[in-house]
């Protein structure tokens, strides 16, 4: 018996990129959710500030809520109004409602990031497939999709929260998902590029390259997408720094300001795949 083993090794380039929605090609700073789960909770008597809201950005929406009624903070804040602390049956109320407030509201929200129109149809030329994952629901990503249309961005495939089994992210499924619809293997083939730790872990767990983007990043606590206009230029760069900080420690192979900036990591990540290395 040999002492060896020998292992298969992918030599090949990039084939895909899983794209997140807001924050990443669209809705800078990721300002639709948020303005949402604040006006749900204050429907309930209960102000929550749009800093806290964001927390858990990049969960499923239902998730979302959940994971902030279990907020210490939020939890007293709830029992102070209500008298008990929030339930599963609040948690459910609450989704009923963002769901209508969201579609309302998401047109406002979809203007495409710099670059995104042109740096996807740029790579798409060269045979390399866009898939997107996002929290929302499909019901809200058809509203996504055909503004970016307009826009001159249309991912080849995309999966929303509630189109698998095991929606919630860090977890993989919807980027398998998009791959099997692609038709897109090996997973060392395929890029994730989200502005959220739990993007990147969704990533991770995948077994892809995990890529952050920073600028127009949930991270930036922006209550607008034009509050970047009114800040100082060092206020927005000690954010930034911070956003960066963030998704290099979530894990990210690589962290970049905008998807804009995405073709050198393409080449970085294509010369060490060809040296043989992994995610």
């Amino acid at each position: 018996m040999s002492d060896f083993v020998f292992t298969r090794s992918y030599r090949g380039k990039v084939k895909a990129l899983i794209l997140d929605w807001s924050g990443t090609t669209a809705d800078a700073y990721v300002v639709a959710p948020a303005v949402v789960f604040v006006d749900v909770f204050r429907r309930q008597g209960v102000e929550i500030s749009m800093a806290e809201a964001r927390g858990p950005m990049g969960l499923r929406k239902d998730l979302h809520i959940k994971a902030l009624t279990e907020e210490p903070e939020i939890r007293e804040r709830w029992k102070l109004v209500k008298g008990l602390y929030p339930t599963d049956a609040d948690v459910d109320m609450m989704f009923a409602d963002f769901v209508p407030a969201q579609l309302d509201c998401l047109r406002k929200y979809t203007d495409l990031l710099p670059g995104v129109a042109e740096v996807t149809q740029r790579l798409q030329k060269q045979g390399i497939k866009i898939g997107s994952t996002t929290g929302f629901t499909r019901s809200m990503v058809d509203i996504l999709e055909e503004e970016a249309a307009k826009q001159g961005y249309k991912p080849d495939s995309s999966v929303a929260g509630d189109e698998v089994v095991h929606g919630a992210r860090p977890g993989p499924f919807m980027v398998y998902k998009n791959l099997d619809m692609l038709g897109v293997y090996p997973i060392q083939s395929v890029i994730k590029i989200d502005d959220t730790t739990s993007g990147v872990g969704e990533a991770l767990n995948a077994g892809c390259w995990g890529v952050g983007v920073a600028r127009y990043s949930n991270y930036m606590d922006m209550d607008t997408p034009d509050m970047d206009k009114t800040l100082p230029r060092e206020e927005i760069e000690r954010r930034l720094e911070k956003t960066r900080d963030i998704l290099r420690k979530a894990g990210a192979h690589y962290v970049i300001d905008s998807l804009a900036d995405i073709e050198p990591v393409i080449e970085d990540i294509n010369q060490r795949l060809a040296r043989g290395e992994r995610p």
